[in-house]
């Protein structure tokens, strides 16, 4: 073969990859170019421990509220929460969980559908479970709620390591682990739990310090809604751009076999979630521009009613939890009542596609949920 057929060989083997390098980079660029179109700037995260999915979707139990045991005033509280229609009774239990979030998000985890999320961690109690929700890990050496630093990376410190997002991600959490769990120390977030302080930068925070330094403790860390007050105030003074709220009081009181109390908590954290998301549609850095995620760490026994109180690796029924969220790219699905299995380990992926970054870090991470963050 001559050279001059060597040269036009040669020359449209190149024109055929340059073609391909075209439509390579029209794909690829048309898919980022989609997926940068995402509406999500920010991701709020908040979690009710040890919120029974039961309740979730079926509203106040008539066995536990019938209890004496565990519902002192059963007469009062059935007043407030019971109705024989399962749909009124769960909405009067979860109010923003029934309207603003069924009505224009997504609902996960009602297991009369078939509908299933769970635990892909054992142990089913609650330190394993953040770990599992934040780094989308089951670790199975993450196996006690001990003040231990977690030696696995968490979405949140990913996001945080990111330039556009650095020192724009806070954490507030009612129970004093959570500074542990997150690594505060190593992964750099703002973590303030439990007794924690703000910074005495307003008059605002030099209030809500006051109140939390001269409160009762009747479950042995701060009320829930001053984990919530300072979450609140926090947002409004320093507009981080990833917020998670870890509310308590549901489990404690769970354990302690106070079903109306539980209930009470409940409906009180279901507020203060309502009024979160307010906040967030009346600010224009948030508003349509703000995915929400709820969910819990674990569940709780059922089977038997009494064990409704306690949760772990031999309560088959604690490692049956549920989802919510609701954003600007989350289709309005509301209810999924679908047969399906999701994990409490896809969170951490999903939470990162919602801002348009793959979660990496030093172990496993689970595939994310794609419906949660595609219109």
């Amino acid at each position: 073969m001559s050279k001059s057929h060597l040269y036009f060989f040669s020359y449209k083997n190149l024109i055929m990859k340059c073609k391909l390098f075209f439509l390579c980079f029209l794909f690829f660029g048309a898919a980022e170019k989609s997926f940068t179109q995402s509406k999500t700037e920010n991701v709020v995260v908040v979690t009710l421990d040890g919120m029974r999915w039961q309740e979730v979707f079926g509203g106040a139990d008539s066995a536990l509220l019938k209890n004496k045991n565990f519902t002192r005033d059963s007469a009062g509280t059935s007043s407030k929460f019971w109705n024989n229609d399962v749909l009124v009774r769960r909405k009067n239990l979860f109010p923003f969980l029934w309207s603003t979030v069924v009505e224009k998000g997504q609902l996960y985890g009602n297991r009369l559908y078939g509908n299933k999320v769970n635990n892909a961690n054992k142990y089913k109690f609650s330190y394993p479970g953040y770990n599992e929700i934040f780094t989308g890990y089951p670790d199975t050496a993450v196996n006690s709620n001990d003040k231990i630093l977690n030696k696995n990376i968490n979405v949140l410190e990913f996001i945080n390591q990111q330039p556009s997002y650095k020192n724009k991600v806070a954490a507030f959490a009612t129970w004093d682990v959570f500074p542990y769990i997150l690594n505060k120390w190593r992964s750099g977030i703002y973590v303030n739990a439990d007794s924690d302080l703000l910074p005495s930068t307003t008059e605002k925070f030099k209030l809500i310090n006051d109140i939390e330094a001269l409160t009762t403790r009747p479950i042995g860390v701060r009320p829930d809604v001053l984990t919530y007050i300072a979450a609140r105030e926090y947002m409004k003074e320093n507009k981080p751009k990833v917020l998670y709220v870890a509310f308590d009081e549901t489990d404690d009181l769970a354990h302690e076999g106070m079903y109306d109390q539980y209930l009470g908590s409940a409906h009180a954290e279901d507020k203060m979630i309502a009024d979160l998301w307010n906040y967030i549609q009346s600010t224009p850095q948030y508003q349509n521009k703000t995915t929400l995620i709820v969910t819990c760490d674990h569940g709780r026994g059922d089977k038997i009613k009494d064990n409704w109180q306690h949760h772990g690796e031999k309560i088959e029924e604690a490692g049956e939890i549920w989802i919510a969220a609701l954003g600007p790219d989350t289709k309005p699905l509301g209810e999924l009542k679908s047969p399906g299995q999701l994990y409490q380990m896809q969170l951490a992926a999903t939470i990162s596609k919602l801002l348009g970054l793959t979660f990496t870090a030093n172990h496993p991470v689970a595939a994310d949920i794609k419906e949660i963050y595609t219109q």
